[in-house]
């Protein structure tokens, strides 16, 4: 079983940063990948950022050139930087991690982005 640990999110003016890691533990597989989903109320779950352990990174349309999402493998850490935050990025963000045979999810944490 994979353990996810979030940290960061909050409150932030339009145009600010935020910054959001997740820690992934307890688990003997190798993850394949790390990455970040966002549910905003009356939505559905969708895609942010994700990146495979050898670091080839996808985004979704958009956050492109606004967000970036790194990893360390050797810590199992997946950060997502998120900078020039707009109202529409407010969302509940999960942190998501996949091994050959799990799909694990973060408890989640809310960013909020006020006008």
């Amino acid at each position: 079983q994979v353990q996810l640990v979030e940290s960061g999110g909050g409150l932030v003016q339009a145009g600010g940063s935020l910054r959001l890691s997740c820690a992934a533990s307890r688990t003997s597989f190798r993850i394949n990948y790390m990455g970040w989903y966002r549910q905003a109320p009356g939505k559905q779950r969708e895609l942010v950022a994700v990146i495979s352990g050898g670091g080839i990174t996808n985004y979704a349309d958009s956050v492109k050139g606004r967000f970036t999402i790194s990893r360390d493998n050797a810590k199992n850490v997946v950060t997502l930087q998120m900078n020039s935050l707009k109202p529409e990025d407010t969302a509940v963000y999960y942190c998501n991690a996949r091994t050959s045979v799990l799909n694990a999810w973060g408890q989640g944490t809310q960013v909020t982005v006020s006008s």
